[in-house]
C-alpha cells in the first residue's frame, strides 16, 4: 500500500512540477498506479470519471464565468462603479474603497477572481492614477481585492468544494456573506489609513443627495444583477445552478436591449471565449473524481488524521497546522485544483475534531485565496501585472498589507466559527 501511496502522488507532482495540466497530471497517476500497483480495476475508474461530472451543480460554473463577461462587456460593471464612487468619492482613499465594493458586487456575479480584476482593474486603474494614486500600490489593491470575487457569494471555489465533498451550495454561500464583509471590511481600514499617510484624498466636493440618487437611478438595472442572483438563491426561489441561468439571462437583456452596449456578435464572442476555460476546468473535474474515490479506497484521508492527531490533539493547533498547509499549497497551485486535491481528505481529517464542512470550506477558500497574491504563482498579481507593467515583487510587497490583512481575516473565520454558521443555522440550510 505504501508503494501505490509513493506511485501515485510521486506522479502527479513530478507531471505537475513539469507544468503538465492538472487533468493529465491527475489521470496519469492512475494510469501507472494500475500499471506498477494494481490495488484497484480499470472499471471502478471508469465509473469514478464518469461520476466526477455526473452532478447538476457543475452547470453553473460556466454560466456564472459567461455571467461575469457579460456585467464587464456590457457596461453592467462600469456603472456600479460609477455609483459607488458617487457615494463615497469624497473620503480618503475613496477610489480603494470604491474599487473594493466594486471588486464585492463584481465576485457576486462572476465568482471567479482573475475575472474581477481584469474587469475593476480596466476601470479604475486609469481612474485612481489620474486622481494622484501610487501605480504599484492602485496596481496591488485591486488584485488582492479581486480576491474577493472568490469569497464573495456566488463563489466558483465554493462550487468545486461542495461538489467534491457533497456539501450544500445553498449553505455554503449563505455561509460565505459575512466572512466576505470581513475580508472587505479590513481591506478598507487598510486602505483608509495608507492614503491619509500619503494624502490620497476624494473629490473636493460632496455630490448632493439628489446627484448620488440619480446616479443610482441610473445604475438600478446594473444593481440589480447581484441582487437577482443572491436573493433568488437565499430566498430559496431558485437553485444555485438556476440562478447562473438567470444571472447570464438577465445580463444580456440589461447589457443587448437597456444598455446597448451588446451586440449579438459580441455574445458570441464571450461565449467562444469561456468555452476553453470551461472545456479544460471539466476536463479536471472527471480525474479529480476519480482520484477522491481512490483515496478514500487507499484510507488516505485515515492515514493524514492519525498523522495530524500524533502530533496534537488539540483542535486549533491541527487547524493552525491545516491554514500553514493551505498558504504554502496556494502559492504553487491555483485554487480550484488545490480544492480539487486536497479538500476531500482535510475535509476528513477535522470532522474528526468536530469542525462543521460548511465553516471549514469557507476557511479553505479564504486560506486558499490568499495564494492568489502571493509568489511565485499568484494569478491575481500575474493579471495585474499584464495590465500595468509593473513586476510581480514590486506589486506583491506594495501589497503587504493587503495579504496581511486577508490572513488576520483567515484568522478570525478559522477560530470564531460564528461568523460562517450563524446565517446558513438562522435559515435552517444546517443544524
Amino acid at each position: 500500500m505504501e508503494n501505490s501511496v509513493a506511485i501515485l502522488f510521486g506522479v502527479m507532482f513530478a507531471l505537475l512540477f513539469l507544468g503538465v495540466p492538472i487533468g493529465v497530471s491527475i489521470a496519469c497517476a492512475m494510469l501507472a498506479l494500475i500499471r506498477f500497483a494494481p490495488i484497484t480495476k480499470l472499471t471502478f475508474i471508469a465509473q469514478s470519471l464518469y461520476s466526477g461530472l455526473d452532478n447538476f451543480t457543475l452547470l453553473s460554473l460556466p454560466f456564472f464565468m459567461i455571467a461575469g463577461t457579460i456585467m464587464e462587456g456590457g457596461g453592467i460593471s462600469r456603472r456600479i462603479v460609477k455609483a459607488a464612487n458617487s457615494a463615497i468619492g469624497n473620503v480618503t482613499g475613496s477610489l480603494g474603497m470604491v474599487s473594493i465594493i466594486a471588486c464585492m458586487f463584481f465576485g457576486a456575479v462572476s465568482g471567479s477572481a482573475i475575472a474581477t480584476v481584469a474587469a475593476i482593474g480596466s476601470i479604475m486603474l486609469p481612474a485612481m492614477a489620474q486622481e494622484g494614486y501610487n501605480r504599484t500600490y492602485a496596481t496591488a489593491l485591486i488584485a488582492v481585492a479581486g480576491s474577493l470575487g472568490m469569497i464573495v457569494p456566488p463563489s466558483t471555489p465554493m462550487v468545486v468544494y461542495g461538489v467534491t465533498n457533497n456539501v450544500s451550495i445553498g449553505a455554503l454561500f449563505m455561509g460565505g456573506f459575512l466572512p466576505a464583509m470581513v475580508v472587505g471590511g479590513l481591506l478598507m481600514t487598510v486602505n483608509y489609513f495608507t492614503c491619509r499617510k500619503y494624502g490620497w484624498v476624494g473629490k473636493n466636493h460632496r455630490l448632493s443627495g439628489k446627484e448620488i440618487a440619480k446616479t443610482f437611478w441610473d445604475a438600478k438595472w446594473a444593481l440589480l444583477m447581484p441582487v437577482i442572483i443572491l436573493g433568488g438563491i437565499y430566498s430559496g426561489v431558485v437553485t444555485p445552478t438556476e440562478a447562473s441561468v438567470v444571472g447570464c439571462s438577465y445580463g444580456i437583456i440589461v447589457g443587448r436591449f437597456i444598455y446597448r452596449e451588446l451586440t449579438w456578435r459580441n455574445i458570441w464572442e464571450m461565449y467562444k471565449k469561456n468555452t476553453s476555460f470551461i472545456g479544460a476546468m471539466l476536463f479536471t473535474f472527471a480525474p479529480a473524481g476519480a482520484l477522491s474515490s481512490i483515496f478514500a479506497y487507499m484510507k488516505i484521508p485515515a492515514r493524514i488524521t492519525a498523522f495530524f492527531i500524533s502530533i496534537s490533539s488539540n483542535p486549533y493547533v491541527i487547524l493552525f497546522m491545516i491554514l500553514i498547509l493551505l498558504l504554502i499549497v496556494g502559492m504553487f497551485l491555483e485554487t480550484t485544483p488545490s480544492m480539487l486535491l486536497i479538500s476531500p481528505i482535510l475535509l476528513a481529517v477535522v470532522q474528526e475534531i468536530g469542525v462543521n464542512p460548511v465553516h471549514f470550506g469557507i476557511f479553505m477558500v479564504l486560506a486558499l485565496c490568499v495564494g492568489l497574491v502571493t509568489p511565485p504563482v499568484a494569478m491575481d498579481l500575474f493579471v495585474a501585472q499584464s495590465m500595468t507593467g509593473i513586476d510581480m515583487i514590486s506589486i506583491a510587497r506594495k501589497g503587504k498589507w493587503f495579504i496581511l490583512s486577508m490572513i488576520a481575516a483567515t484568522l478570525i473565520i478559522l477560530y470564531v466559527p460564528w461568523i460562517s454558521l450563524v446565517l446558513p443555522k438562522f435559515f435552517g440550510m444546517i443544524r
